[in-house]
């Protein structure tokens, strides 16, 4: 189990949708720290990689290894394209997500975790993740299982409150059936809450997940009211947390006090959105810090500070090992060296409503022009909100699907304005945008923390800029810790980052 294991000092953050994908989570681990692979949009991503002739073998390697042989020959032949997709040719349409999810999409998504994290953990012995959003939570329960199938040690979930999923690890790993109550607007307080049903033997045959390892799991969170509160509850009570700064990349906690924004249209951050460490400190459990903390100094600040490390996406994002595509890569590397980078948390480019940090680049979704070319369509579906129709049924939106669909279910347009398709941009940076006719692909959007100082020291380093290990990213902040031990004064405590 992975609560046996030493904990982690660096956790490697779960980027995107394949940006922390199992190639980097492996390099990671490889190191002896927290390799974490995203588990967002995970079916789409495993669907996709097959259509596209699955290069280098990788998927059809982890699928010979899928406990359930008949399960993973049905999404072989229903997905994997031989020799791949010709290039002109759209991705076939993976099914949405929904509260009744068919057969077939359960089967696909546990596969697509199992692949995942079987791929992350293939050669070593070192620790690995997968981090899932609170907010994409009717897939959860399938993710898990096929990442508990492969063996992950640690579950990370943000993005909301986690206080489920303890006791969905449990069940899981007796083999038992699980349900996770779905957060649905218009729902009476007197109407049946709406759920999703998960039966590992319905599934997958009896006794085939009975047993499993019962990975640590890690809340992500922006606050020491909901650690106490997770913590308050032995039901609740998770193995550690990942404090979450506002400067953190993709989606981030809006403001505790009113709404205010910046000449930008920036949400403005004060005093009350700073976590309070002494208030963690005493849950007794251990934390790691993230936003603006992956430095050198960032990771001896926060173990002076009483935290077990850091966790990091940004550096890692730039790596040769993440899954963002390498001409997007390659854009950032040289803003950062030119040191004409720009990123914005915008309000408004999320459809969840929550602040979006967006990385400011040519030919991507942060341009106006770009945007407004764009022809709406909804066919992932990820961000989608379940809301009951007036007859007492269950029909699904998202403020960024094209605005008459969205206003025939009752949404407003003033909810509309502004919103991006984060589904498909995110695919589109990994390598995986859909195909539109005419040839046109999907714009990416790259999104991505405020802090590039370590980015900017390691691409300097590198010829021309080009991406670095994700190895040197651990060397250089583990030097922070080497420094911290070579000194006898000690680190001065600050924590307004």
């Amino acid at each position: 189990m992975a609560a046996e294991r030493e904990l982690p000092t660096i956790i490697q953050g779960g980027m995107g949708v394949a940006v922390s994908g199992w190639e980097l989570a492996r390099a990671v681990a490889s190191t002896g720290e927290l390799g974490v692979v995203s588990g967002t949009a995970l079916d789409v991503v495993c669907s996709r990689r097959l259509q596209l002739g699955d290069p280098g073998g990788h998927m059809r390697r982890a699928l010979a290894h899928f406990p359930i042989p008949d399960v993973a020959r049905r999404v072989m032949r229903e997905h994997y394209r031989h020799g791949g997709l010709p290039a002109d040719a759209a991705f076939r349409t993976v099914p949405r997500f929904s509260l009744t999810p068919s057969r077939d999409l359960q089967e696909l998504t546990v596969v697509a975790a199992f692949c995942e994290v079987w791929l992350a953990r293939e050669g070593h012995d070192g620790p690995v993740g997968i981090n899932l959003l609170r907010k994409i939570e009717i897939p959860v329960p399938w993710v898990l299982l096929g990442a508990m199938l492969a063996g992950v040690d640690y579950v990370l979930v943000g993005a909301g409150n986690p206080a489920e999923i303890p006791g969905i690890l449990r069940k899981l790993a007796r083999g038992e059936d699980v349900t996770l109550p779905i957060r649905t607007q218009g729902l009476r307080s007197d109407d049946q809450p709406a759920t999703v049903r998960c039966s590992p033997t319905e599934l997958l045959g009896e006794g085939a997940a009975h047993g499993l390892a019962l990975p640590a799991f890690l809340a992500i969170v922006a606050s020491s009211d909901l650690a106490r509160a997770l913590a308050a509850d032995p039901a609740t009570r998770p193995a550690g947390f990942v404090v979450e700064g506002h400067t953190a990349g993709g989606h981030n906690a809006p403001p505790r006090g009113p709404r205010r924004t910046d000449d930008r249209g920036q949400p403005i951050y004060d005093e009350r959105d700073t976590a309070d460490l002494e208030a963690l400190a005493a849950i007794g459990l251990p934390f790691w810090l993230a936003g603006s903390w992956g430095t050198p100094e960032g990771l001896s600040l926060a173990r002076a500070l009483g935290a077990q490390g850091v966790q990091v996406g940004t550096a890692f994002a730039y790596t040769a090992e993440s899954g963002l595509e390498d001409s997007l890569k390659r854009s950032v590397l040289d803003q950062v060296l030119a040191g004409t980078i720009e990123v914005r948390a915008d309000w408004r480019a999320s459809p969840t409503g929550f602040p979006f940090r967006v990385v400011e680049l040519p030919g991507t979704l942060s341009e106006r022009q770009v945007a407004a070319a764009r022809k709406p369509v909804c066919d992932l579906g990820a961000l989608r909100t379940p809301f009951a129709k007036p007859d007492g049924q269950i029909d699904y939106r998202c403020p960024a699907e094209p605005l008459a669909m969205y206003q025939r279910k009752g949404g407003r347009a003033q909810n509309a304005e502004g919103r991006l398709c984060l589904c498909n941009g995110l695919m589109a940076a990994a390598g995986l945008g859909q195909r539109r006719p005419g040839g046109a692909l999907e714009p990416a959007l790259v999104t991505s923390g405020e802090d590039f100082s370590t980015v900017r020291a390691l691409a300097a380093r590198t010829e021309d800029g080009r991406p670095y290990p994700a190895a040197d990213v651990i060397a250089n902040l583990r030097s922070g810790l080497r420094d911290q031990a070579a000194s006898p004064e000690p680190v001065a405590a600050r924590t307004d980052r």
